[in-house]
């Protein structure tokens, strides 16, 4: 179909494109931007008058929850979320069940994601077989499966020497290794450790699960040359080893999802556990830490950290809680408000949510490298058309997702959250639209 966007704020920020401009999309592909024919034949038209036009958005870290899970979401229901948060491309970890260790699965899921037509699916692999740590899986089968990367998702690698034997086979065949910095037998608790935990009676997560973790990461990547990526960070210190491992030339990224970058450890209030989220909320230091780090570059995107939870296991004692809260339809509006917060310009503010975490991706991507998380012509027309001066309330009927638990329905944020997704395409074709 032949789609004209008019009127409408264009903003690339791989380009620094900030205009007042119409778009053209022909056959999934933008056709023109900026000067588009009188004459172009449009067999839809969408005014976008008030509204920024922009990349769509991609996120690396969001959980399907199929297959193995569908009792908290499926496929279906949270990539129709991920429509109406405007995110048209998403990496999945592989932390389903069974866990994403064998071709078969990556092609299954991929093919289904394809038929629904609502947003790209990029898995992440299984680096050891069942995620046990134990025993690597086929890296290069997993890769032709279609997978962009391998991870241990939330379950830490207790021997060392599989870690390295992983990392330096990945860095042998060029693939990035994503793992989230946390220390197997430090990192058992349900809360951050300090005061307030300890007020609360509920067992900690210190700081040093973080970065005794870091430390290995980075002294085997000087041993292998891997490539790293470093999935949401959650501390002060952690910016800061990162921030240093850059200086030193090390390849490695990094992410932090929205619950980190906005909230604290006081938000959890009387056991709300609705804020039991992995890895657990820090202190406000360490959350403006963050929020400077992903501000200055040291952390290279910002992730929704989606993770669909069935309402009975959020009903539970705090400690019981089953940890995860629904991000995808929240990631550009607590984008937008990060990036007013630190008084950042609309363009450096979805960076973080477009070009940047293609860039993560790099090579992984394919044909896809060049165009993803940009506005230009001849690229892929995957576009987001939302209204940065509309705000909508958080609440659980106003999500698309299967899962319902947010910590954004219930924390002080003293007003709604800003930017409302009106449209979303995906190769040219119209994924969401709220009219």
């Amino acid at each position: 179909m032949k789609i004209l966007i008019k009127n409408g704020r264009v903003i690339d920020p791989a380009s620094g494109r900030d205009e007042q401009a119409d778009v053209a999309i022909a056959a999934g592909r933008i056709v023109g931007l900026g000067s588009v024919p009188a004459d172009f034949p449009a067999a839809r038209t969408i005014d976008a008058s008030g509204c920024v036009v922009a990349p769509g958005l991609v996120d690396l870290a969001a959980r399907l929850r199929e297959p193995g899970a569908e009792q908290k979401g499926m496929l279906e229901s949270e990539l129709n979320a991920a429509a109406a948060g405007g995110v048209t491309s998403l990496v999945c970890p592989p932390d389903t069940d069974p866990a994403l260790d064998e071709p078969g699965l990556v092609e299954m899921l991929k093919f289904r994601a394809r038929k629904l037509s609502l947003c790209r699916l990029f898995p992440l692999g299984a680096l050891t077989r069942g995620l046990k740590g134990e025993t690597l899986t086929e890296m290069v089968e997993l890769t032709e499966s279609g997978c962009v990367g391998f991870s241990q998702a939330e379950v830490a690698i207790r021997d060392t020497q599989v870690l390295q034997r992983a990392m330096q086979y990945a860095s042998t065949h060029g693939y990035t290794v994503w793992l989230r910095p946390q220390d197997y037998w430090l990192g058992k608790g349900v809360a951050a450790s300090g005061g307030m935990a300890t007020r609360m009676g509920l067992s900690g997560v210190p700081v040093a699960a973080e970065t005794i973790a870091l430390h290995t990461i980075f002294e085997l990547m000087r041993i292998t040359g891997a490539r790293i990526h470093l999935c949401r960070l959650s501390s002060a210190a952690g910016v800061e080893l990162v921030r240093r491992a850059k200086a030193e030339g090390l390849a490695v990224t990094a992410d932090v999802s929205i619950n980190s970058l906005h909230l604290t450890d006081v938000d959890i209030g009387y056991f709300n556990s609705s804020m039991r989220v992995t890895p657990p909320l820090r202190q406000g230091r360490d959350r403006d830490a963050l929020r400077a780090g992903l501000a200055d570059g040291t952390i290279d995107a910002l992730v929704s950290d989606h993770t669909p939870v069935e309402g009975d296991a959020k009903t539970l004692p705090f400690a019981e809680a089953e940890p995860g809260a629904t991000g995808l339809e929240l990631l550009l509006s607590l984008a937008l408000k990060w990036g007013a917060d630190q008084g950042l310009a609309l363009a450096p503010t979805l960076a973080r949510v477009t070009c940047d975490p293609v860039r993560v991706l790099g090579d992984a991507l394919g044909s896809l490298s060049s165009s993803a998380g940009r506005l230009v012509e001849g690229g892929v027309a995957d576009l987001c058309v939302f209204d940065p001066k509309s705000t909508w309330p958080v609440t659980p009927d106003a999500l698309s997702s299967q899962g319902k638990h947010t910590p954004f329905a219930f924390a002080d944020t003293g007003m709604a959250l800003p930017g409302r997704v009106r449209t979303t395409l995906v190769a040219g074709t119209v994924a969401y639209d709220r009219g």
